[in-house]
């Protein structure tokens, strides 16, 4: 199973998911893209196999992946403070991968409707997902 893992800003969403899919999917290939140096960093400390960063490392690593994961708002055109681009959410959107987002209120998205998870509820939330994909 190829999963990519989108972050931003720090990467620490993105760390934490790298590390639990790492540990519950050892077999699998963990790409890590951030839209930043520091974002892409942190994903590959905790595990990833492969790391990149930018744009162009959104939109081919999309073409490649089985599974996507990341904020809601990496299928947001300028969220994550104007982190993801139109091409990157356009990327994430129109692929043919499962994508499995977490919900996350945050630069001026609000998503409703969604409790107040932590971070750490909403990695397991991801694992579950992980766990019903079909290898």
């Amino acid at each position: 199973m190829n999963i990519l893992v989108i972050d931003a800003q720090g990467g620490g969403i993105g760390r934490q998911i790298v590390a639990e899919v790492r540990e519950a999917f050892p077999q699998a290939c963990v790409t890590a893209v951030g839209t930043n140096v520091m974002a892409t960093s942190a994903m590959l400390k905790a595990g990833a196999n492969y790391a990149a960063t930018g744009e162009n490392a959104v939109i081919v690593g999309c073409r490649k992946a089985d599974v996507i994961i990341g904020p809601v708002g990496i299928v947001i055109a300028d969220a994550m403070h104007g982190e993801i681009t139109p091409a990157m959410a356009l990327a994430v959107g129109q692929s043919n991968a499962r994508r499995i987002l977490l919900p996350m209120s945050h630069c001026d998205n609000i998503v409703v409707g969604v409790s107040n998870f932590s971070i750490n509820s909403l990695i397991s939330d991801v694992i579950d997902e992980l766990n019903k994909i079909p290898e």
